[in-house]
């Protein structure tokens, strides 16, 4: 009971959080900011924000086609149709209970596929893994492309604290993996035991014959990301003028509050829009366009997650 309980706080709680930011923003506004983002909201070239949504289509289609890779590697197939439902009904769970999604996509694909539940859940943690890699390639290179704006930023921080939080963190860390290594508790063997094949699993996508093709459409599926958020930027001739660099910035931020919250809701465009006024974007610009990102990808999940649902089972009455 307890363990349910919990995990009904962690879906809600970030929800309610997420509402409360969205009611608090719109509250401090002043009636004349209220004006200038419901102006925004209307005078927007929608244009763009299509162009963004097809390019953020085409980042879908890549994935499902990647997952071939890993999935011939261990030696199984599954329709197109069904890997590609899969991923979208991926995000639409991740919207609602964060970090369900991956195991959802392994239940479709073994329910639609026939594709073993453990062997799906591989490929998916191989695919993380490398999704992992290349978030840490894009924060990376957006250091250093905003190299001054960053250490202007970090001025303000007080790193007499930082440094002895960061100490305590690394010594919490390494006391915790020699633990694991160390360890001959009967529960961490069982643990390592687990996590040793996984990790095998996972790092087979480098050994595989087609990894070239697979690792090319890696990068393909984060450019699109990348690119079909700074195409929304020419939506709204506030931010039209934003550098790549800054642009880069919002959306590292914006992938990171993604992550840990369910979707970005509430949270995707408060981030934003703080980001942005470091760029000399208005705030309440900054918020339209922080909306105009978050409702468009969204809808575009739900919308694709909500066919996927459909369609499954009606393309595969036979499962």
């Amino acid at each position: 009971m307890k363990k349910k309980i919990t995990r009904l706080l962690s879906i809600i709680l970030p929800l309610f959080v997420g509402v409360f930011l969205i009611i608090y923003v719109y509250r401090e506004f002043t009636p004349e900011q209220r004006n200038e983002l419901m102006t925004s909201f209307k005078t927007a070239n929608y244009l763009y924000v299509y162009i963004s949504l097809f390019i953020g289509l085409t980042g879908f289609w890549a994935r499902a086609y990647r997952w071939k890779y890993t999935l011939a590697h261990i030696g199984y197939t599954a329709p197109f149709s069904v890997k590609f439902s899969a991923i979208c009904v991926t995000y639409v769970m991740n919207m609602l209970i964060p970090r369900s999604g991956e195991v959802s996509r392994a239940v479709v694909l073994n329910k639609y596929a026939g594709v073993p539940f453990d062997k799906a859940l591989g490929t998916i943690i191989s695919e993380r893994i490398v999704d992992l890699i290349l978030l840490v390639a894009v924060v990376g290179a957006t250091v250093i492309l905003q190299f001054d704006v960053v250490k202007a930023y970090l001025t303000d921080i007080p790193f007499k604290k930082l440094i002895l939080y960061g100490s305590l963190v690394g010594i919490i860390f390494l006391a915790s993996v020699l633990f694991f290594i160390y360890s001959k508790m009967a529960w961490v063997q069982k643990i390592k035991s687990k996590v040793s094949g996984l990790a095998e699993g996972a790092m087979s996508v480098f050994k595989m014959p087609n990894k070239w093709p697979f690792l090319l459409l890696s990068i393909y599926i984060w450019f699109s990301y990348v690119l079909m958020f700074y195409i929304t930027i020419y939506a709204l001739p506030q931010t039209a003028g934003l550098s790549f660099g800054s642009v880069a910035t919002a959306f590292v931020i914006g992938s990171i509050v993604i992550t840990f919250t369910n979707g970005g809701t509430g949270w995707f465009p408060v981030a934003i829009a703080n980001v942005l006024t470091i760029y000399a974007v208005p705030l309440t610009a900054g918020t339209a366009f922080g909306w105009i990102v978050w409702t468009s990808q969204t809808g575009l999940i739900l919308f694709l997650g909500g066919l996927s649902f459909l369609a499954l089972p009606l393309l595969n009455k036979s499962k």
